[in-house]
């Protein structure tokens, strides 16, 4: 195995003193240009890599944001990651990042990961089972600013990035509602995220203020993964008398349900008006196109990164408050239109 190219092997090739390659690389004022070059063409032919992270060490700075989410096979974290990437890649941040899957065991370990690791900061959407957040209080002790986003709790030391899930879910419930269904299942996930509880507040606001009932039956609470919305759509069937619409916590698992539905001789939306959370790819590749919420994944990556940005240079005081809200709207599509769109109802269409 080879050892690795240090400075003094470049200055024992070029008869040059240590500093002088060290300050060349470092693109020192001191060193002409010619001299740069020469030195840098034998860096580059000798296979030398700079010690980045005993550089970084030394300055106190590792230009490293650390990020945990729920799934990398989530549509949503990964329009979330592209946001974040864009950002830190402009700023000249390196990006590392792992998945809890779920678990709040693993975003533990995850958490102390990135500590061990040094990052600057740390960006998190928490598991279905966190419960409290003390595998962030060493980030907080140290002055290593922690942002939540989609996913959150509410902690004094910590930005939140959301959308206002109760009034979105609100408004998808309340369609569903405007065309004609009155019997209207909720799918939904672990109610120790705000995520889903915040929807199903929504849901339960819009049956309120429409003088529907709520059935504690009409819930169903998963994983939100495709297996999911396959199994919510059996036990939907079971359902004596069958819904004639159905809300969903987001766009994977609805587009199952919509399928397996349809494969059991449902007509979508005549039978039963479906609606999603999103605006995954997935919904407008289904057929019927899907009824979504417009959850704009790639803006919450790009504010969460600048957001952190700002604290970690230390000019937290720009920011307004301890929760930024982001801009949701309703998309509406085939798979809930019962009644023909009228000249005055606004559908958005991305």
């Amino acid at each position: 195995m080879e050892k690795d190219i240090t400075i003094y092997d470049i200055a024992r090739e070029l008869n040059l003193s240590p500093t002088t390659i060290s300050r060349a690389l470092n693109d020192h004022p001191a060193v002409n240009q010619k001299t740069k070059q020469r030195i840098s063409d034998a860096a580059t032919q000798m296979g030398y890599r700079s010690n980045m992270f005993a550089s970084n060490l030394r300055k106190q700075r590792t230009n490293t944001i650390g990020l945990i989410v729920p799934r990398l096979d989530s549509p949503f974290h990964s329009a979330v990651i592209a946001g974040i990437e864009k950002i830190a890649n402009e700023e000249g941040y390196n990006l590392i990042i792992s998945q809890s899957l779920e678990t709040a065991q693993k975003e533990v370990a995850n958490a102390n990961t990135m500590f061990d690791s040094r990052v600057d900061g740390l960006l998190v959407s928490l598991s279905f089972e966190t419960e409290n957040l003390d595998h962030f209080e060493r980030f907080i002790n140290k002055g290593i600013p922690v942002i939540f986003y989609d996913r959150v709790t509410e902690h004094k030391n910590c930005t939140s990035i959301v959308i206002d899930n109760l009034q979105a879910a609100y408004k998808a419930t309340s369609h569903l509602i405007e065309q004609g269904c009155t019997n209207i299942v909720h799918i939904t996930g672990n109610m120790k995220r705000n995520v889903y509880s915040d929807r199903l507040k929504g849901y339960k606001y819009a049956l309120i203020d429409h003088n529907l009932p709520f059935t504690e039956s009409n819930v169903i609470t998963g994983q939100m993964t495709e297996e999911a919305g396959k199994l919510a759509a059996e036990q939907i069937l079971q359902m004596d008398p069958l819904p004639d619409g159905v809300f969903v916590s987001n766009d994977t698992c609805a587009v199952s349900c919509l399928k397996t539905l349809k494969q059991a001789g449902i007509s979508v939306p005549k039978d039963i008006a479906i609606v999603g959370f999103n605006n995954d790819t997935i919904s407008r590749v289904i057929e019927p196109n899907l009824t979504t919420i417009n959850y704009p994944g790639q803006e919450m990556g790009e504010v969460a990164v600048r957001v952190l940005l700002l604290q970690m240079n230390g000019t937290e005081e720009r920011i307004p408050s301890n929760t930024i809200n982001l801009r949701s709207e309703l998309i509406i599509r085939d798979s809930s239109l019962k009644k023909k769109v009228g000249p005055k109802q606004k559908v958005v269409v991305i």
